[in-house]
């Protein structure tokens, strides 16, 4: 299953660079030089990742994951740091900032595309390689999509990508027919409240009870 990989870079070279090697490695790169782009791009799509430089003008990155992780829309979006500051102040201040992971420049691409691998092991295991299945049943792999992506709101052209795959082509409505089994599925422990419709948007996975 594909997955977005937001890079905030202001070197273009890099950007370009970064950019071009996630897609060979088969990621969807969205590019930001600046938190204002960041943040304009983030309010149509939310990544599945953001690799953020620590030095951007204006905004720094440091203060810009604060900021995503203070904001329950992206507060679970993984945050890989790419910085040349090398020093331990540094390391401890990003990731007390929220940052899952502190890579220093100059890096491999090896070195960061592993990274990568291992922070969406860690924080998105939806994203990983192996398919979590069950007789093919959609209602688990949804399931474990709302779990992991709690209090996000996804439209249902959203969950076909995440839950189906970008390469099956179903209608939107069939989302409705698998919300409706799922909550069915969770009616008898009284869980199926946790799952909320946005009307005119799509669908939430609620933390807790009302």
């Amino acid at each position: 299953m594909d997955s977005t990989i937001l890079v905030v870079e202001d070197e273009p070279e890099i950007q370009q660079l970064i950019a071009m090697n996630l897609q060979h490695a088969g990621y969807r790169a969205l590019r930001a030089a600046n938190v204002p782009a960041a943040e304009t791009l983030m309010r149509e799509v939310l990544p599945n990742m953001v690799l953020l430089d620590w030095t951007l003008p204006e905004t720094l990155g440091v203060t810009f994951a604060r900021r995503l992780r203070g904001d329950q829309r992206t507060a679970d979006i993984p945050i890989i740091m790419l910085t040349a500051r090398a020093q331990e102040a540094d390391k401890v201040t990003a990731l007390d900032a929220g940052v899952d992971d502190y890579i220093t420049k100059p890096f491999s691409t090896r070195e960061l595309l592993a990274r990568i691998r291992a922070v969406m092991r860690r924080c998105a295991p939806q994203l990983n390689d192996e398919v979590i299945e069950i007789a093919g049943d959609i209602e688990f792999r949804m399931l474990h999509f709302f779990m992991t992506h709690v209090e996000r709101v996804y439209s249902r052209a959203q969950l076909l990508d995440e839950v189906w795959g970008d390469n099956v082509f179903v209608e939107e409505r069939t989302v409705d027919v698998h919300i409706r089994r799922l909550r069915q599925a969770l009616a008898p422990t009284r869980h199926e409240g946790l799952i909320e419709t946005v009307r005119g948007t799509g669908y939430r996975f609620r933390r807790n009870l009302a």
